[in-house]
Order: structure tokens, then C-alpha cells, then sequence
């Protein structure tokens, strides 16, 4: 863990434990100062002071980085002091005060309070927000209010190029310089009415709005929104086979064992036990009885069991904080999050893992097209291992996925590192599914189960326990890409492997 990192975990936690006692005595707590009242600024931790309480009060001394008050839910937080990106990010409600500046994408996806910046911020200040306000003082960036839903935006000094650009609703008041607004945006002169309410929101301030600044507003021809494609996996394993690696078959009454072990990286403690290498994907697993069912772990959006995994999407990352400690780690779904970058994510991963335990697992997840730069992120944050959707647009072909995803994971030394790969399947596996994943070197794969995942899960265990015996392993440990083989040209050409009844490995699979 980066010094950064662990500094920045550690002041979440603290935080944590001071919000208790401060709320049952309505006390603010103050950050950056010693016992003697001596100054103790913070530098340039991430992820903090997120996810604040309605009631708390929070006074901080420093500069922050990314995602600085983010996910607020009815807190006040002022930094005296600036911030990188995304302050204040995914704000439900409450009020933050930054008394310098602050970076790009202030309030991003906000659905509700107020952010007060006193300095300058960068650019696309408020982008996707959806309510709420957010006042600043200095200048802004550009495309400032880019692709805005509701709320509004509030620049006392001048914007930068494409204000308002992709807005489908909200207002953007620029009260100095501003150009002309970007595509899918309207300028026009404010009203009467609009400065008498704006005037409720700034002269507590000290602030106040000229009569003759702007508002942009959506215009009538709104530009077209992006379509994004549809995702899918055409076809999955079908063309792959299961063969013996020079070994007998095993008598029935053989001990059999088809459990794998998830371990937090560079341990050998506290593993995700699964008696199936399958990772069962669900809303939530309350309601399913039945001895498979309950031991077997799943990922869940809600209501997670202690061998559950939580994923985390901007739809519950409000709601992700009351549930990811009860749980044996969390996945964070790139592919379901907007835009951010790789500072921003880290910060995102900081705020959630300080409310976990320290085994706690933590993966990203993405799809297979982006499996490079999920890999390395996998690396330089380091993290326990990766989720990859063989999902793309214009339908994938599993098969081929298995090269790269070796290839990549070789490069990067991921199975040195003790790092995982699961692979993510949009229907349920089969036992062969199952053992095809772990022969090509991934720990699990993550699929839905059929609406009776008891009777599923039974099935599978009786199928993955007989494939066993007959390709003479007692552990899926055992299990290499040996014992692959693809069952037609086609399968082999994408695949690297072996094609049935040849000895010699095609040249694009991994040696041996």
C-alpha cells in the first residue's frame, strides 16, 4: 500500500470513530491541528472525508487530492485549503466550502446540496450533475455544466470554451466573460426572479450576481446523445474440450476435491472459500435455502452474506458504505461508472476500503477490450485481482479471450503476485465451463445461476466431480492448459490451443 494510501485510509477510519462521539454531542470535528491548537495541515490525501453523515460537521486543514468530499449524504465539510478533481462527486446532499481552489469536475453527478469554492476550479465544473448547486468565486475551466441534467452552476468570474455543452437541463449563471455556450446549449439574459433567488443562495456569502450575466440554458436543438453498444458474448466455450494429461482415470471412490481459494494478495490467510470455482451474480442471495446455496459466495449489489462480494456501480456508491463491511470484499465495476481517471478511481477504492477490514478483498472490473489497462491497474493499486466481462460490443467469442487475457496477465506477473483473474459470463456455466477457466489459469468464473440455484449447483458439483475422475485429478490446482483442446480449426486459430488429436500447441497460445 502506498504511503498516500495508507494515510489517507487511516484519516477515513479516524474520522469515522470522531463522527460517532460528535454527533451525539452535535460537536465539529477539526482535522489538521494539534492538541495545542498548533497547525498540522494534511497534504494531498484521497478518498476523504466521503460518505459524511446528515448532522456531521467537519472542519479540515490542508490540500487534498481526488474525490474530496465525495459522496456526501447531508454533511458539512469545509477545507480550508484547496483540492484536486471531483470534489464533492455523487454529493447527495449537505454543503461543502473549499476555501481555495479546486480541480476539474467539481460536484460531478451531484444529485442534491451545495459546493461553495472561494478560489478558481478547472474544467467541467458540475458535468452530469443532476441537482443541487455549485458557487464559485473565481473563474472556471471549460465546458463548464457539460452534459448537466438539473441543478445550477454558479461562476462569478469567467468560463472557459463550451459552457452548457451536451446539457439536457440545469443552468449555468456566468457572471464575467463567457463565451459562446457549447452544442445542445442556449445563452440568454438572466431574470428579475432569478437573481432574487440567486441572491438567497450568495449574499450569506458575502457574494452577489451582476444584472447582466448570463444563463445557459438547454436549447432547442439539443445535440444527439451517444448511443453507446450493446455488449454481448456470442458464443462461449463450445469449441473447447477437456482431455487427460497422461494420467489415469481415478476410481469413484477417490477424494475429489472442487474447492478454490481466493486469498488476499501476498497472504495466505482469511481466503474466499468456494466449494465451486463459480461466483454466483445476483441482486442478493436472501431467499435461496440450501446447503450448496449458502456456502457457495456470489456478488451482490445488496444485502450481502459474510462470503459475499459487494459490487459497487455509481448506482449504489451512496449506499455501498452501509453494506461493504459486512462482506468478504468488494468489486468496484469500471463499465459502470462515467469517465474517470486513474487518480479518481484509487480515491473512489480509498473512500470504500477505509469502512472494511484490512483482508478484505478488493477487485476492478472491466471488459475484456480494456483487459490491458485493467491489469495494470490491478498492479499499481495493488489489488487482490481483476473481474473481466467477455462481453463486447458486436458480440465476443470466449475463446479468444483466453490468449489475451494470459498474455497480458504473463506480462504484468500476475500469478506471481498471487493476484486473480475471474472471468465474467452473462449465462450460467456449465461443469465444463467451470474447468476450461481453471485449466487456462483463472480462479472463478462469475456467472447467474438458473432461478433454482440449489438443484444448479448440485448438478454441477455431481458433472465437475466425474470430468474429474475421468481426467485423473483430485484438485482443480492440478488442472493446466494441457488439458485443453479445441475441437475445430476455428476454436484452435482463435484460442492457441491445441486442436484435438494434435500434439503441437498452435503458435499464439502461451509455451508451456
Amino acid at each position: 500500500m502506498r504511503d498516500i494510501t495508507a494515510r489517507s485510509v487511516k484519516l477515513n477510519r479516524d474520522l469515522d470513530k470522531m463522527l460517532l462521539q460528535a454527533l451525539e454531542r452535535d460537536l465539529l470535528v477539526r482535522i489538521g491541528w494539534g492538541k495545542q491548537g498548533d497547525e498540522k495541515p494534511k497534504n494531498g490525501e484521497i478518498g476523504v472525508i466521503t460518505h459524511l453523515p446528515e448532522k456531521s460537521r467537519v472542519l479540515l486543514l490542508g490540500d487534498l487530492g481526488e474525490c474530496a468530499g465525495a459522496m456526501n449524504d447531508g454533511g458539512t465539510f469545509t477545507l480550508q485549503g484547496s483540492c484536486s478533481s471531483m470534489l464533492g462527486a455523487f454529493q447527495k446532499s449537505g454543503r461543502i466550502t473549499i476555501e481555495k481552489d479546486a480541480g476539474d469536475r467539481v460536484g460531478q453527478k451531484m444529485l442534491g446540496g451545495e459546493i461553495i469554492v472561494q478560489g478558481s476550479v478547472g474544467h467541467e465544473t458540475g458535468a452530469e450533475m443532476n441537482g443541487g448547486f455549485v458557487i464559485v468565486r473565481g473563474h472556471a475551466g471549460s465546458a463548464t455544466g457539460a452534459s448537466m441534467s438539473g441543478g445550477t452552476v454558479i461562476i462569478l468570474g469567467n468560463t472557459g470554451n463550451d459552457p452548457g455543452i451536451g446539457m439536457t437541463g440545469g443552468r449555468v449563471i456566468i457572471s464575467g466573460s463567457c463565451p459562446p455556450p457549447g452544442d445542445g446549449a442556449t445563452m440568454r439574459e438572466i431574470t428579475s426572479n432569478e437573481l432574487e433567488e440567486f441572491a438567497n443562495h450568495l449574499e450569506p456569502l458575502g457574494l452577489y450576481i451582476d444584472s447582466d450575466a448570463l444563463v445557459i440554458v438547454p436549447s432547442d436543438e439539443q445535440s444527439k446523445e451517444a448511443e453507446p453498444p450493446e455488449t454481448s458474448v456470442s458464443e462461449g466455450f463450445e469449441g473447447i474440450t477437456l482431455v487427460p494429461s497422461a494420467r489415469d482415470r481415478l476410481p469413484t471412490h477417490s477424494q475429489i476435491d472442487t474447492s478454490f481459494a481466493i486469498h488476499p494478495a501476498g497472504q495466505d490467510e482469511n481466503p474466499l472459500e468456494m466449494p465451486m470455482p463459480w461466483i454466483i451474480s445476483s441482486e442478493n442471495m436472501i431467499g435461496n435455502a440450501g446447503t450448496y446455496t449458502m456456502n457457495q459466495p456470489a456478488l451482490v449489489t445488496s444485502k450481502p452474506r459474510p462470503n459475499d462480494l459487494v459490487l459497487v456501480t455509481e448506482e449504489n456508491l451512496l449506499e455501498a458504505v452501509r453494506i461493504i463491511h459486512q462482506c468478504s470484499g468488494m468489486v468496484l465495476d469500471l463499465t459502470k461508472m462515467p469517465a474517470i481517471n486513474d487518480a479518481e478511481i484509487e480515491a473512489l477504492l480509498v473512500s470504500l476500503y477505509s469502512r472494511m477490514a484490512d483482508n478484505s478483498l478488493v477487485f476492478l472490473k472491466d471488459s475484456i477490450s480494456r483487459v490491458e489497462h485493467l491489469f495494470r491497474l490491478v498492479v499499481d493499486l495493488d489489488l487482490d485481482g481483476a473481474i473481466v466481462d467477455l462481453a463486447s460490443a458486436g458480440g465476443s467469442r470466449a475463446a479468444a479471450a483466453l490468449p489475451r487475457i494470459g498474455l497480458v496477465s504473463q506480462a504484468m506477473n500476475l500469478p506471481n503476485q498471487g493476484r486473480k483473474i475471474l472471468l465474467q459470463m452473462h449465462e450460467p456455466p456449465s461443469a465444463e465451463d467451470l474447468l476450461i477457466t481453471i485449466g487456462a489459469g483463472c480462479s472463478a468464473i462469475v456467472a447467474p445461476s438458473p432461478d433454482d440455484s440449489e438443484a444448479a449447483l448440485n448438478s454441477i458439483d455431481g458433472t465437475l466431480r466425474g470430468w474429474m475422475l475421468e481426467l485423473g485429478i483430485n484438485n482443480l490446482k492440478e488442472l493446466t492448459r494441457r488439458n485443453l483442446r479445441a475441437q475445430n480449426h476455428d476454436t484452435a486459430a482463435i484460442s492457441g490451443l491445441r486442436l484435438i488429436g494434435y500434439d503441437r500447441p498452435l503458435p499464439m497460445w502461451l509455451k508451456n
